[in-house]
This record gives structure tokens, C-alpha cells and sequence, in this order.
């Protein structure tokens, strides 16, 4: 595909969109009930539901039976971890291979035009991104990730919060399913803009930052802290009536789901005249512009508290204003 048909690339190799970053026609006034009919492929397919199908998978071929998980024990533990690393591997490492190893789809529709293997920084063990990510991912993020997962399973197998069933709740349960996405841009928001504050931020969120040109081993490569607070969002199920299935779907779109934001690509390409999107851009421009794009769009937190960037000049301007109130507010203070 000639990425050059959709967006333009500056003289140091960063690609652009034409078209600006735009938010899911959801929660606008006036109602859009076309454009949200024209938008809804897109909210279910291909993410949503393929997270909704490995929580199903999980649900079937992992987890033993309700009575074993009345009990922590290590070995039906280890075996969830075990999986959950291993497909978290098969699944972001996919991504990696094709795109920053094979190098598949060259630099086609590639954001940043430098490839993080060839960049030095301090900042990451061993000066090298991809090592540190995949440490941080690893090393603490899959061992909470499954520490949420067990711990969740758990409260449910021994009747610690209510259980609903799909056989006696089956329309909330599915408007629930439906709302799984909402639950997390809302969790997600808040959490990231809490990170955002000066102590939190250095101490915590800052390790994310390093990660200026992201790629998909950045996903889930978070300090501990977050890494906790990030994945934590499945314990809203252990507060809103639900069922340990939802909580596993939940789980799994903040786990898996992370990594559209930091593939670094507009488009994925299929084959040279099909491609699907990434969804990556509003994301990505976060980790340029630090201050932007708090949330992933499909609620416009970020439009309401005027933090919106769609990657135009305009929205640059903007953002350029702001820096410099937040600048004059800060001598200003000095001064005092």
C-alpha cells in the first residue's frame, strides 16, 4: 500500500494522517444515531470481541473447575500464569515480529520514523527499550496481572461478591459485556490523569514515558504502581453485580487491549490493498506531547477538559497556548 495516499511524512520519516484523530459519536449532543450505527463495526470488531473470546477461552480450557479456585494453591496458580505469559508473548510478539523485526510493511504508515532498536538511551536497562520493556513486562507486570486475575476468581469461587449467572441475568449481563469498553476509558482517564500529577509522575508514570516512540513490547511496561492500578480496573466487577467471566473480559481488553495504542503503526497491512486500523494515533500522540490525549477517544473526557489533540495544527496551537499559561503560572509562583 502507498502510505502517502492517506498522510504525509516530514523530512526526518515521522507519518501523519490527512484526516485528524476524531472521538467515537458517543455522548454528543446533538444525538448521532447514523454515524453511531456507522461506527459500531468498529467498536465490536476486530478488538472487542477477540478479547471477549480469549476470556471465553480462558474461562473453558484454563481455569480449573469453581472448587478448586476456593483455594490458593500453587499449582493451578503457575499453570494461569504460565498461560497468560505465553499468550501474552504469541500476542505482542506477533505484532513485533512483523512489523520491527521482519520489518514487514517497511516504514509504511510508521508514526515515528526511528526504530527503537537502533536508538540508545539511558533511560531503559541495558540502554535499550525493547529489553526494558519486555523486563517490565515480565518481571512485574504479568505477576500482577495474574495476582488480579487469581485474586478476582477467588472472591468469586468462595461467595466473597455476588455471582450473577447468564442464565438468570442474561440481558444486564450482556449489556454489561457491552459496556466493558466504557468501564475501562473511564477507569483508564482517571487513573492516567491522576499519574499525570508532578510526585506521581516522576516517581511513577515516567517510566511509561521513556518510552517517547513507543512500540508494542512499551505496552504493559509501566512501574509496578501503575502496572497495578492499570490492570486493577477488572476489580470493578467486584463492586457492580457481575459474573468472574466479565471480570476475565475486562482483565484481558486492559491486558491484551494495550497494545494498539503502542504499535506504532496507523495501519496494519494484510495485504497490499487491505489493512486494518490501529486506532494507535490518538495514543501516540500522547506519548509525543506528553500532555494531550489522556484518554483513547471512545468517551471525549480529553474534548470536555480541553486536553484533545487530533494531530493539527490547530490542535498544536492550542496545546502551545496552554503550555505557555501553564509556563506563566509556574514563574509566577517562583516569583512569589
Amino acid at each position: 500500500m502507498d502510505d502517502l495516499q492517506f498522510g504525509t511524512r516530514n523530512k526526518r520519516g515521522d507519518w501523519a494522517p490527512n484526516e485528524p484523530a476524531g472521538t467515537a459519536p458517543l455522548f454528543v449532543f446533538p444525538p448521532r444515531p447514523l454515524a453511531v450505527l456507522k461506527w459500531l463495526p468498529s467498536y465490536l470488531l476486530p478488538y472487542n470481541l477477540l478479547f471477549a473470546v480469549s476470556a471465553v477461552a480462558w474461562w473453558r480450557f484454563v481455569l480449573p473447575d469453581v472448587e478448586v479456585m476456593k483455594t490458593l494453591s500453587a499449582g493451578w496458580i503457575l499453570r494461569l500464569f504460565i498461560v497468560n505469559c505465553v499468550a501474552l508473548l504469541v500476542f505482542f510478539g506477533a505484532f513485533e515480529l512483523r512489523l520491527y523485526i521482519l520489518r514487514a510493511q517497511g516504514n509504511r504508515f510508521k508514526y515515528n520514523g526511528k526504530w527503537p532498536s537502533e536508538q540508545k538511551n539511558k533511560a531503559f536497562f541495558f540502554q535499550n527499550q525493547n529489553i526494558d520493556n519486555m523486563l517490565r513486562t515480565f518481571g512485574t507486570g504479568m505477576p500482577i496481572w495474574t495476582a488480579i486475575e487469581v485474586a478476582i476468581l477467588y472472591a468469586y469461587a468462595n461467595g466473597y461478591v455476588p455471582w450473577l449467572t447468564f442464565a438468570e441475568h442474561p440481558v444486564y449481563l450482556f449489556c454489561l459485556a457491552l459496556v466493558v469498553p466504557i468501564i475501562h476509558e473511564t477507569h483508564f482517564f482517571l487513573l492516567h490523569r491522576a499519574i499525570h500529577w508532578g510526585p506521581l509522575y516522576k516517581w511513577v508514570h515516567s517510566v511509561h514515558h521513556n518510552s517517547v516512540n513507543p512500540s508494542p513490547w512499551s505496552s504493559l511496561s509501566m512501574h509496578p504502581v501503575e502496572q497495578l492500578g492499570y490492570l486493577g480496573v477488572a476489580f470493578w466487577h467486584l463492586i457492580i453485580p457481575s459474573n468472574p467471566l466479565l471480570a476475565l473480559y475486562q482483565l484481558h481488553y486492559a491486558g491484551f487491549g494495550a497494545i494498539p495504542g503502542h504499535v506504532g503503526f496507523d495501519k496494519i497491512e494484510l495485504t497490499e490493498d487491505t489493512s486494518v486500523d490501529s486506532h494507535a494515533y490518538i495514543h501516540y500522540l500522547h506519548h509525543k506531547h506528553f500532555e494531550v490525549n489522556y484518554g483513547d477517544g471512545l468517551i471525549p473526557f480529553d474534548r470536555w477538559f480541553g486536553t484533545f489533540h487530533d494531530g493539527s495544527k490547530e490542535a498544536a496551537a492550542r496545546m502551545d497556548a496552554r503550555y505557555e499559561k501553564k509556563k506563566a503560572r509556574a514563574n509566577a509562583a517562583a516569583i512569589k
